[in-house]
């Protein structure tokens, strides 16, 4: 597959994907800490969210009090994606840092586009206009059985970990789709010790940004 590539700011973006469970949250704060003891400027940011707006949406979305429709799930997230990508991401790009964002665009057309139903070219439009067409340099998918992710599940879950076990099956089934039509994705697989699976994220990241991951190799 010819990748894309994104144009203009000097800064990365790299994303973090997966399942519930697989791991993004946590292997996304090492990479932040890891990049900024290397002296790499940095920052680790988290969707839906990143902003108060955005934030305060998250709350919304994840509420398990709440009965949401999922063209509203949908829309709520891509209003708070607008607002994270203007104030946060394309600032920090600019700057030259590295943007380690916690799920982007492939999560929602996982979650909303294919698993939700609401028809992934649909979704592909609507989040092209949020995102003014931001792409990210890469796309670690951490790849795990959906039920083993669950099996990590936290001990209070937010609405959509309480989604019942088909939905997390068709997220991990969309999650295999996009993966082989989407650019820039690199496949790591997160069914190992935490050490093991660090050290595979670096690898696939060194191979693609050598100047800027292989710092923190080893």
């Amino acid at each position: 597959m010819i990748m894309k590539v994104r144009p203009a700011e000097p800064g990365l973006f790299v994303v973090l994907e997966g399942v519930e469970g697989a791991g993004k949250s946590t292997h996304a704060r090492w990479l932040g800490e890891r990049l900024r003891a290397a002296g790499v400027p940095s920052r680790v940011v988290r969707e839906p969210g990143g902003t108060e707006a955005g934030e305060r949406v998250r709350s919304v979305v994840l509420d398990p009090g709440l009965q949401i429709s999922p063209e509203m799930e949908l829309l709520l997230i891509l209003a708070a994606r607008a607002e994270f990508v203007r104030r946060v991401v394309r600032p920090a790009l600019v700057a030259g840092e590295v943007v380690v964002a916690d799920r982007y665009e492939l999560s929602t057309y996982a979650y909303q586009g294919i698993a939700r139903d609401l028809g992934l070219e649909k979704v592909r439009s609507l989040n092209a206009f949020a995102t003014g067409g931001l792409k990210p340099d890469a796309v670690v998918l951490l790849s795990v059985d959906s039920e083993v992710g669950l099996g990590r599940k936290r001990a209070r879950p937010d609405r959509l970990e309480r989604e019942d076990r088909e939905f997390h099956r068709k997220v991990a089934q969309a999650y295999e789709r996009l993966a082989a039509e989407e650019p820039n994705v690199l496949v790591v697989a997160s069914d190992a010790p935490a050490e093991e699976v660090r050290a595979r994220i670096v690898r696939a990241l060194a191979g693609r940004f050598p100047e800027t991951f292989g710092k923190i190799e080893g």
